[in-house]
């Protein structure tokens, strides 16, 4: 350092300069700062591409044929999701109409079991009754007005038939032959009178009827003339236990409320008493009731509730299973599986419940044999208040509320 001093004397801040400018060069770096590049240059040299996972091999067999090699032997196709497994009641279904077109529904077996009656809009616009043997193929045509006729149902000795029509310009009772000549009409007031029912002796009729500004109510008169008219109570689509004084109806939980449940009530001295549900459920709306032919078991439909609304006729549908049930509401069976819309249901004397399903894409009539038991969904339950209370939009199986004008 002195040897520096003296060649350059009182110049120290020369000689920094130099040893600074030396380290530099040394280490190869610029007295210049770049530019920090931009920061999708940086991200690109920092990402990393992670190398592909070795696929798991499936453990399910699949099968030896090469062009098959993707169907697995528990049925499952590589693009289709896997179907969840349901129990069902082995049951043997049967189909016993054959609509091309419309819809067969509102369908009543006789009290041999060997006919059955039902409504259709196979033929025409508005439906119009039929019947035909329940082995049979080939049906007859037993009511032919421009109005709509629903509902039908034999009497007990099966001589006439009691049904529901317009074609006075509201809803009333009406009988008629199995000629089909002479019909009868058994109620005329200003109320819409719907769903007959008769007593097991044939001489009196239960139905419900909509007055004006007013809630279903039960009712029941004379089956020869419509007098002597008694009201009962409240709700809707009653049906007459064919083994006694009992009657079968659903019943909204609010007024005004599509939340239907299963009820009872029994006629002491032609006085109704012993109001009682019998099955209700915190999912689905209970509707249509029917007997079994000792008066011990009752079929019903279990409406879910959907948002799916037809715009051209209003019309509010959604999946429904049929369900029966002992009269004390023990011992319920879902009868269906719930991928489709079944409701209607009636018994035969052979213990066979038909109804009506769109399983084929519009309604037609089938029937199975109950057999075996299933376990219930949470939520039905019987004689029990539902858990949540929010209105089920569910159709009913009934040409007043549910059908409109169908094709």
């Amino acid at each position: 350092m002195n040897r520096i001093k003296l060649l350059h004397p009182g110049s120290d801040l020369l000689v920094f300069s130099l040893c600074a400018v030396l380290s530099v060069a040394l280490c190869g770096c610029s007295l210049f700062v770049e530019e920090p590049a931009p920061v999708e240059e940086q991200q690109a040299e920092l990402e990393v591409i992670p190398e592909e996972p070795i696929p798991t091999p499936d453990p399910r067999p699949r099968l030896a044929v090469a062009r098959n090699d993707q169907i697995s032997l528990f049925g499952e196709l590589p693009d289709n999701p896997e179907v969840p497994y349901f129990t069902r009641t082995a049951t043997s279904l049967l189909q016993h109409t054959f609509a091309g077109e419309g819809a067969d529904f509102d369908t009543y077996i006789s009290p041999d079991g060997k006919w059955m009656i039902f409504a259709s809009t196979r033929h025409n616009k508005n439906p119009d009754i039929y019947y035909k043997a329940v082995q049979g193929v080939a049906v007859t045509q037993l009511t032919s007005d421009p109005a709509a006729d629903v509902q039908p149902i034999y009497s007990p000795d099966r001589t006439k038939v009691a049904f529901a029509s317009n074609r006075t310009g509201n809803w009333d009772i009406w009988i008629i032959g199995l000629d089909g000549q002479r019909p009868v009409q058994i109620t005329s007031s200003l109320a819409h009178d719907v769903h007959p029912s008769w007593s097991p002796d044939g001489t009196k009729l239960v139905y419900c009827s909509l007055p004006t500004n007013g809630q279903w109510e039960l009712w029941v008169a004379d089956a020869s003339t419509g007098g002597k008219k008694q009201f009962i109570g409240y709700g809707l689509f009653p049906e007459w236990s064919p083994a006694g004084n009992t009657i079968a109806y659903q019943r909204a939980r609010e007024r005004g409320s599509r939340w239907f449940s299963i009820w009872t009530l029994e006629l002491v001295g032609d006085e109704p008493r012993y109001p009682t549900e019998v099955a209700a459920s915190s999912e689905a709306s209970l509707i249509t009731p029917s007997w079994n032919r000792t008066g011990t078991k009752l079929s019903y439909a279990a409406v879910l509730p959907t948002t799916e609304t037809d715009l051209t006729t209003g019309e509010i549908s959604g999946k429904s299973d049929i369900w029966i049930v002992n009269v004390d509401g023990s011992n319920k069976l879902r009868l269906t599986d719930g991928h489709t819309s079944n409701f209607g249901p009636v018994w035969a004397p052979d213990g066979r419940v038909f109804f009506t399903s769109s399983r084929e894409g519009h309604e037609t009539v089938w029937s199975l044999m109950p057999v075996g038991s299933e376990v219930e969904p949470s939520g039905v339950t019987a004689s029990a208040e539902p858990a949540q209370q929010k209105p089920a939009k569910a159709q009913t199986a009934s040409w007043p509320q549910q059908h409109g004008n169908r094709q």
